[in-house]
């Protein structure tokens, strides 16, 4: 299960750094790959002594037996979706809706909001508005398939907005795309909930959450 689900995110405050540039309208940072993956060529084939060698396809191996040793299937994989429960529940006339639509756990609609551009909004908004639920998995799913990864120690998603100026087998370096969950509370207030540009960003690969396969 992924680290989101089990620690819920305090939406009361933004990301724990100083905050970047909101991005323009327009910029697009989805097609420079993803954070923490490196392409098959960079790795080789597993058993290619040929491709880089070796002793780095043993290593591979054993990388990737300890990764899977890690990705067991747990008991809570095979429980059931938790129905909706309203933290805040208000008193409405019967014209009013009072059951969830079912077509919100249609996996379906999610991916119909992954797919247009403006329904990114949406799927920030279910990941942090409607946590431990089905519907935080089907929006952190379609953020992931928009090459988005999440920072499990800022709480917030980033993803690349130019190359890397350096990878490593660690981290990262460069400049990111980031979401900025915090919401002004007074007129006063900077305001927030948008994407913004963090440069000379260091994204470690400990932070990265990776439990959730897409």
């Amino acid at each position: 299960m992924p680290s989101y689900m089990l620690d819920p995110v305090q939406v009361s405050s933004g990301p724990d750094f100083s905050p970047g540039q909101p991005i323009q309208p327009g910029q697009s940072s989805s097609s420079l790959g993803v954070i923490g993956r490196r392409s098959n060529s960079e790795l080789g084939a597993i058993g290619d002594p040929s491709a880089v060698g070796p002793m780095h396809d043993q290593m591979h191996n054993l990388q990737m037996l300890e990764a899977a040793f890690y990705k067991r299937p747990q008991p809570s994989d095979s429980e059931r979706p938790r129905p909706y429960s309203p933290r805040n529940p208000a008193i409405t006339p019967q014209t009013f809706p009072q059951t969830q639509a079912p077509i919100i756990n249609n996996p379906l609609l999610w991916e119909r909001l992954g797919s247009d551009a403006c329904g990114t909004g949406t799927l920030f908004f279910a990941f942090y508005y409607q946590q431990n639920s089905y519907q935080q998995y089907l929006a952190a799913k379609e953020l992931k398939k928009q090459s988005w990864r999440y920072h499990r120690k800022f709480n917030t998603w980033f993803q690349r907005h130019k190359e890397p100026k350096i990878a490593t087998d660690e981290y990262e370096q460069g400049a990111y795309v980031y979401f900025d969950f915090q919401t002004p509370k007074d007129e006063n207030q900077e305001g927030g909930w948008c994407q913004r540009i963090k440069n000379e960003f260091t994204f470690e690969y400990s932070y990265l959450e990776d439990e959730l396969v897409v």
